[in-house]
């Protein structure tokens, strides 16, 4: 499966945050609404209405934290709980070049539509449709479980309904992360734009939670071996 270093590249996005907000103050008195939050762009400022947002953020870094408390940080128990929250998961040889095809990477995939969502959906045998429900996809063998956990945390983010998740604002997100020069990136309504944002910033915090549990975790490991050395000192 991709090393966990790779997903890390994916911060380098939230760099685009001050050029995304200069195009969208372009867009003169417009309105956007998505599952949680309002912003009113004038031509002076952008103002978020994101208490519902920042309420359910705060709401899954608890819940995702519990979670991996008493999960041990198990990848296979975070597969169990995905699955028993009825999102399918599929084991498969070869996921990593499969997936490669169409821009995907091991873990969750986001919804698909068209010509991407019809081959997933043949090769993982659930048929010829052209579109496909989130899922998570990964290869046979041992999970990293820092690498588990950011895709369990961006699916609990998805499954509570934070914005930023759906079709175009994804499809945008892994367009303009290949390539964050792209010219076409400036001509995106402001709608689009405002929808990256919100995918550019789950994807930055889930980064950031397994940062920081790292952190915790590498903590923890080095308290104890003070203790296991001789004690803390007092």
């Amino acid at each position: 499966m991709n090393n966990f270093s790779k997903k890390f590249k994916y911060f380098i996005l939230g760099l685009r945050e001050k050029f995304l907000h200069s195009m969208l103050s372009r867009h003169l008195d417009t309105s956007f609404t998505n599952s949680t939050s309002k912003t009113i762009i004038s031509g002076t400022e952008t103002v978020n209405f994101s208490t519902e947002t920042q309420k359910n953020i705060k709401l899954v870094k608890e819940n995702v934290t519990e979670i991996m408390k008493s999960c041990g940080n198990n990848p296979q128990k975070y597969l169990e709980y995905m699955e028993a929250e009825g999102t399918k998961v599929f084991r498969v040889s070869n996921a990593e070049k499969i997936l490669q095809k169409i821009n995907e990477d091991e873990g969750l995939i986001t919804e698909l539509k068209g010509r991407k969502a019809f081959y997933l959906n043949f090769i993982l045998g659930q048929g010829f449709s052209t579109n496909f429900k989130p899922a998570v996809v990964m290869g046979i063998g041992e999970i990293e479980p820092y690498y588990m956990l950011r895709e369990f945390y961006k699916w609990y983010s998805l499954k509570k309904g934070l914005p930023g998740f759906n079709y175009t604002a994804q499809e945008n997100f892994k367009k303009y992360l290949k390539n964050i020069n792209d010219p076409s990136l400036k001509k995106l309504n402001y709608r689009a734009m405002l929808e990256l944002k919100e995918a550019i910033a789950r994807d930055s915090e889930a980064n950031e939670f397994v940062i920081n549990a790292v952190k915790a975790d590498e903590g923890a490991k080095k308290a104890f071996k003070k203790l296991n050395d001789g004690g803390a000192e007092v």
